[in-house]
């Protein structure tokens, strides 16, 4: 709301989103919250909290970020997790992951992806079986843009 209201140049009809990481946790996020946006596209973004909790390096973040365990914070888990508004979700999202991502594991992305398509939401899942968290082979980069740019020229033409 910010930006559209400071920058005129910006079209309110031809709307994306897109992000990475926390990015995507946050495009995530987004996709249960608000039709704003024409498209999302998640890169390796965390969907469901409870999930997530000891299933990265960072074991310190998930009680750090949301005040303790999900057994302890069950509502700030509940508050703050995408996987608890799935009702709400209606716009087309482009989500991609890598398998051997150690961060965020794949299991977020196939699980953000099939609620998408659970709730026949226009949806695609760009899955790297040989990469992490970053996308860093030459040919998986070049796949990687080549569908980002594909889904937003469908969703913004």
């Amino acid at each position: 709301d910010f930006l559209l209201s400071h920058y005129d140049f910006i079209n309110r009809e031809k709307l994306a989103a897109a992000g990475a990481s926390y990015g995507g946790y946050m495009i995530n996020w987004l996709e249960g919250h608000t039709n704003k946006f024409n498209c999302l596209i998640s890169h390796a973004g965390v969907y469901d909290l409870r999930s997530m909790y000891g299933a990265t390096e960072e074991l310190w973040f998930p009680e750090w970020e949301f005040k303790g365990a999900p057994w302890t914070s069950k509502k700030m888990y509940e508050k703050c997790s995408p996987s608890f508004f799935v009702q709400d979700f209606k716009t087309p999202c482009l989500v991609i992951h890598g398998q051997m991502d150690f961060r965020v594991p794949v299991t977020q992305g196939f699980q953000f992806f099939t609620s998408l398509q659970r709730m026949k939401v226009p949806s695609k899942m760009l899955y790297f079986p040989d990469e992490g968290h970053f996308i860093t082979k030459p040919q998986n980069a070049e796949l990687w843009w080549k569908t980002v740019h594909e889904w937003l020229e469908a969703y913004l033409k």
